[in-house]
């Protein structure tokens, strides 16, 4: 049984049981804005890890050829109604939009017509425009983050009506970004649904003739995305992806699945943190073995603020494959530890396929500091609890999962403020290096970074570490993939898996007893940045700035 103190509110639990999941019954749909028409579909992908790594192509030069593609010169074949510019939220239901669906599509004129069938009506989905350029090209138009008119980055969309022999082009006319991983070599993800289903095979790298590239002279400047890809049937159902998706749905699935174990549920108890403003469950783990509770540290993780970084779910669906298993280091870290665990902070952001921000219409984390409870009510509620959880025991590492779209492999972003004595300043290094360590083939240490900027005041990472959590990061893992070690390849979902149980690892590293590891990296920080700056060893950090130290 659980351990009947959980159930009085201790350790910063939320006293509300609402809308928890059950074994016995399936979870509730998650409720949409009621501007959002969804279809009636369910949409699922297999799990799956190609046997060989997929390695990044040739990035080619991000001049576009003379001839520009022209959306005038085509046919609209998609296209979902906007949302009126500068309305915002006001209410939701399951479902989404009253009423008969409208046809985005335009329908098929017969077998011989080889027009794609595309529709993003779906958990996540992003699509707002398809028009056909050509007999097998188009150009693309995404939904920027509802409510702005801004942030486009996530796509999600189906196609059907699919060719095998034909080059097919795809161009995303406005992307909002200047710099992308795609102009370095990464590759969009296919999903076929014929393959899943007779080969077993999922999400896939794919694509030739990549680029990123600066469009015409709209104003503010939109960037694109083309590429050229075959798809592997006749009349298949295909997926497209800026990564591989993982919905609000996934994760209640994969609580409802705790929910029935009953081995788990003796040391995982699953909460609402509180409600989103669509009324979708934010959810609270609390971990920890049942006994000796008092004299425990705490350690807080959160993901997926930013709805468009999918890897960073992935993440934490390792973390916690791991920390829930039998292994000896899980049983450890349950007896050491309370851990509190926030899978997705932004629920409807996820369900509505935003890039970055809630319904607010904002980015939430940029609203630690400021957060009013009826605008963000995940990062409130998530900082209320922290701030709880101090009261009575220390926290000894926050850590909040995100995506990155500019830099390859893991890194973190932590804080040194220069104020702190010497010791710890460097220690705040210490956890990340210590990861690099556990994972060389994919944690990046010289891409760390640790300077307090302003622009970054209200992030998690900030605001945690100025109300008492000395190791406090932003855990960012690649869109991309790995260039470290002899690796040059796309990360799988099994490599962004085995990030949460190299936290794990590090974290048993960090907090280990004998202080012989620790003090082995404190000094290899300390050696390290003293070279980057060309100073004498044993020189002290009292006089250097972060910025010094950054550079």
């Amino acid at each position: 049984p659980v351990p009947s103190a959980w159930h009085r509110g201790s350790l910063g639990e939320p006293r509300d049981l609402f809308a928890l999941p059950s074994a016995r019954r399936p979870p509730p749909p998650p409720r949409w804005p009621v501007e959002c028409e969804v279809i009636k579909e369910t949409i699922e992908h297999i799990e799956w890890v190609p046997p060989e790594p997929e390695p990044f192509c040739q990035p080619l030069s991000h001049e576009w050829p003379p001839a520009p593609l022209s959306e005038e010169q085509g046919t609209v074949v998609y296209h979902l109604s906007p949302v009126p510019p500068g309305s915002r939220f006001t209410r939701a239901r399951v479902g989404g939009a009253l009423g008969p669906l409208s046809s985005p599509a335009v329908p098929l004129e017969g077998p011989q017509d080889t027009t794609l069938l595309f529709e993003s009506r779906f958990e996540s989905g992003n699509l707002q425009k398809a028009v056909k350029v050509g007999p097998y090209e188009y150009v693309l138009t995404l939904r920027p983050d509802l409510y702005t008119a801004k942030h486009t980055q996530w796509f999600y969309f189906r196609v059907q009506n699919t060719r095998r022999d034909p080059l097919y082009r795809f161009t995303i006319a406005n992307l909002a970004k200047p710099k992308s991983l795609y102009g370095e070599g990464m590759r969009p993800l296919l999903y076929s649904q014929r393959d899943a289903q007779s080969r077993g095979i999922g999400w896939r790298r794919v694509g030739t003739d990549i680029r990123y590239y600066r469009g015409g002279g709209e104003e503010p400047a939109a960037f694109r995305l083309s590429w050229t890809v075959r798809f592997p049937h006749d009349g298949d159902t295909c997926f497209f992806a800026h990564s591989y998706p993982y919905t609000y749905s996934d994760l209640q699935r994969y609580l409802r699945a705790l929910a029935g174990d009953p081995v788990c549920s003796q040391y995982c108890a699953v909460r609402a943190l509180c409600h989103s403003l669509a009324g979708n469950t934010i959810y609270l783990l609390t971990i920890t073995s049942p006994t000796g509770t008092a004299a425990k540290r705490a350690v807080v993780l959160s993901a997926r603020a930013h709805p468009g970084e999918s890897g960073s779910s992935w993440a934490m669906r390792g973390f916690l494959d791991f920390l829930l298993s039998t292994h000896p280091d899980a049983r450890l870290l349950r007896r050491l530890f309370v851990f509190k665990v926030v899978p997705m902070l932004n629920p409807d952001g996820v369900v509505v396929g935003n890039s970055r921000c809630s319904l607010a219409g904002q980015d939430p984390n940029r609203a630690y500091g400021t957060a009013l409870q009826g605008s963000f009510p995940g990062v409130w509620h998530l900082r209320a609890m922290v701030e709880r959880v101090l009261a009575e025991r220390e926290v000894v590492l926050y850590c909040d999962f995100h995506g990155h779209s500019r830099k390859n492999n893991v890194f973190m972003y932590g804080c040194d403020g220069g104020r702190a004595s010497t010791g710890l300043r460097l220690h705040q290094r210490v956890f990340p290096l210590m990861l690099s360590k556990n994972a060389p083939d994919k944690f990046s240490f010289p891409s760390c970074k640790f300077k307090v900027q302003k622009s970054k005041a209200g992030t998690g990472r900030v605001v945690m570490w100025r109300i008492g959590v000395s190791n406090s990061y932003t855990m960012e893992v690649a869109f991309g993939g790995s260039t470290l070690g002899r690796r040059n390849s796309h990360f799988t979902v099994e490599d962004l898996k085995s990030l949460g149980y190299h936290l794990c690892d590090t974290l048993l590293d960090f907090c280990d007893p004998h202080p012989a590891k620790f003090q082995q990296c404190l000094s290899e920080v300390d050696t390290l940045l003293q070279q980057r700056l060309g100073r004498e060893p044993g020189s002290g950090w009292s006089d250097v700035s972060p910025s010094e130290l950054e550079s």
